[in-house]
């Protein structure tokens, strides 16, 4: 089954529960896991950025990893993300990653360095080269620096045996449609823009790898199927109530946003790691308001 049967529809990028002592909350995560398959999210999506990963050690990874198989335990998909800026230590950590069990590999942009299109177009072939599952690509050029082109993306989809499709979050529906009109037929096109992604069905995406899943996976994730089978009167019904909580969710950071709706909603304690920090009151009071609402 390629990629874009096997993810169509809504992953989760899952968070990183943590205790008040900042240890990972496995109890938590389960807790979230269970939630987000049981409302209808069609894969989980580990140690992507939104799970905190530039802050995770190592062996945190490894057991991240290594929980969220035995919890998933088939139920669902799982993608597992492994970028960085260090192209040698991402094709090193591709290759000894337990990825077995693994539908493929997320791979975000390099950051910081800003490499130019060939950059990129260089750093994904080595991983791709070097990858024993498929790569999805991961332009989210708001945290990188700086933004893949379409030509880039459409370069390596068709040059590249395993680049398998994109996360797309470049924050453009024009970008995105360029993506689309010229992509090998089993070339995977999902979202990154959870307020997009709307549009972004009209426009011919498989789906979204979304935040706003996580505290939202029902409906959320029932809006992204009505798009997908055409359905976008129910579509727009389902959305237009999450527009004010995908403003609330990147109000300050990601995912200091989406874990203050978590603790709100009982599911982890409201706990990031430095750099990132909590939501200021006046944001988190919003947060609280608008699941009263």
């Amino acid at each position: 089954m390629n990629l874009r049967t096997l993810l169509r529809g809504t992953g989760v990028a899952i968070v990183t529960p943590f205790n008040d002592d900042e240890t990972v909350d496995f109890e938590s995560l389960g807790k979230l896991i269970d939630f987000t398959i049981g409302n209808g999210v069609e894969y989980i999506v580990s140690l992507g950025t939104t799970g905190e990963t530039p802050t995770l050690d190592k062996q945190e990874k490894l057991e991240i990893a290594h929980y969220t198989f035995e919890k998933v335990n088939g139920r669902a998909p799982v993608v597992v993300g492994i970028g960085g800026n260090n192209t040698k230590e991402v094709v090193k950590a591709v290759q000894e990653f337990p990825l077995e069990k693994a539908a493929a590999i997320l791979s975000a942009a390099p950051y910081y360095n800003k490499p130019s299109q060939e950059g990129l177009f260089q750093h994904y072939k080595a991983i791709a080269e070097a990858a024993p599952r498929p790569v999805i690509l991961y332009n989210v050029p708001g945290r990188t620096g700086r933004n893949m082109e379409a030509s880039t993306t459409l370069k390596l989809a068709h040059e590249v045996n395993n680049i398998a499709g994109i996360k797309e979050a470049g924050n453009s529906v024009s970008q995105c449609m360029q993506i689309l009109k010229e992509r090998p037929a089993d070339f995977l096109v999902v979202s990154g823009d959870d307020d997009l992604v709307l549009p972004e069905l009209a426009a011919g995406i498989d789906g979204v790898i979304s935040v706003a899943a996580n505290c939202f996976p029902k409906n959320f994730s029932a809006m992204v199927r009505a798009g997908l089978s055409g359905d976008f009167k129910k579509a727009v019904e389902l959305n237009n109530p999450l527009i004010e909580a995908y403003n609330l969710l990147f109000a300050e950071n990601n995912p200091a946003g989406v874990k203050a709706f978590l603790y709100e909603l009982g599911l982890i304690k409201n706990v990031v790691r430095l750099p990132v920090v909590p939501l200021s009151k006046g944001v988190h009071d919003k947060v609280k308001t608008y699941l009263q609402q």
